[in-house]
């Protein structure tokens, strides 16, 4: 499964595939419509694991998308 993380960086939400140098995407948004463009992402990336980082850099949750490939 592939693991993405959404962090806040410079002002803007980046979504990082896991062990990635650079963003799969930038997110110029509030934290629930950039938790909803990272989810649309990874959905067309064929799924993964998004884990949702604070604004702080400390870790808040995770999410698997779609629901059923949750363990």
């Amino acid at each position: 499964m592939k693991n993405y993380h959404l962090v806040r960086n410079d002002g803007v939400y980046k979504l990082k595939k896991e062990n990635a140098q650079r963003a799969s995407k930038i997110i110029n948004a509030n934290k629930p419509e950039a938790i909803k463009a990272a989810r649309d992402f990874i959905q067309t990336q064929g799924g993964g694991s998004l884990k949702i980082h604070k604004n702080d850099g400390g870790f808040q949750e995770e999410r698997t998308y779609p629901r059923a490939n949750a363990p």
